[in-house]
């Protein structure tokens, strides 16, 4: 597992670009055949892939963690963005199509990722955080995640919000998909900040030449970067964290933190970025 230390506020604004890409973009961690991890000190995330494909892949212990298996103090979340797949945990299977999510409390000793067709092979995209109550293994259907729609056309950023882990749903910790509406390009505008909580974006469904611009920083001082499908950007809870697309896109935001209330949030104007 490689370790991330982030950059802080204070050090953020004298940054080249490529100091913020190496402190804040995870880039490669979608890997075929493997389970590619890092572990964030940001609330001590862990994020990756598993990307099972002739076989199954077992998920590891590693050592930075000093734990005796994976999810002994923690929980994780599991999303599926490809093919159809399965996920065993301690003996149960459990299946999942495209867009289906994994919840799995802390506990469970054994967890193995698997494809069902490796022509069409299943990635699950794997957000952990520390956990210190177990709560049930659950599988949230696409179809039963907890849609809101929010924006507008005239501001190109009409959005369908898929919850999936939230108080309302599956305990504990917090994992949602966005889809965008034909013709909207911006996610999470107008932008807001919440101290309370960190994010963890992935950019996912873009085309091969497509881009993200995705905005960070503070409202008087911010930055971009360019993305491609696949990639991870890490936000503080010091920092906005908006993107506009090229073409069509989705993405998948995970929080961690202190509060769990989604619409816990501090407004930033657009008027005030800069």
């Amino acid at each position: 597992m490689k370790m991330h230390l982030l950059a802080d506020h204070l050090r953020y604004p004298r940054m080249t670009t490529a100091e913020l890409r190496e402190s804040f973009l995870l880039e490669k961690l979608y890997q075929p055949g493997t389970i590619q991890l890092t572990y964030v000190d940001l609330d001590r995330a862990v994020v990756g892939f598993a990307a099972p494909e002739s076989s199954s892949l077992l998920l590891p212990t590693d050592n930075a963690l000093k734990a005796s298996y994976f999810i002994e103090r923690r929980e994780l979340g599991a999303l599926n963005i490809g093919g159809a797949g399965s996920i065993t945990v301690n003996g149960q299977r459990y299946d999942l199509a495209n867009l289906d999510c994994l919840y799995i409390g802390k506990g469970n000793r054994e967890i193995t990722f698997a494809s069902e067709d490796n022509a069409k092979p299943a990635v699950f995209y794997l957000l952990s955080y520390q956990a210190h109550s177990p709560f049930p293994t659950t599988l949230i259907r696409k179809e039963d995640a907890d849609p809101t729609e929010l924006g507008s056309t005239e501001t190109s950023n009409k959005r369908t919000i898929y919850k999936y882990i939230h108080l309302r749903g599956a305990r504990s910790c917090q994992l949602g998909v966005t889809h965008l509406a034909v013709g909207s390009v911006w996610n999470t505008m107008p932008p807001h900040t919440h101290m309370r909580r960190s994010e963890i974006y992935m950019y996912f469904n873009l085309e091969q030449s497509a881009r993200v611009f995705h905005l960070m920083g503070p409202a008087d001082e911010t930055r971009h970067f360019v993305m491609k499908d696949r990639e991870i950007i890490i936000s503080p809870g010091w920092s906005i964290h908006a993107g506009a697309g090229t073409s069509s896109y989705s993405f998948c935001w995970g929080m961690g933190g202190e509060n769990q209330d989604y619409a816990d949030m501090d407004s930033v104007s657009v008027q005030s970025l800069l």
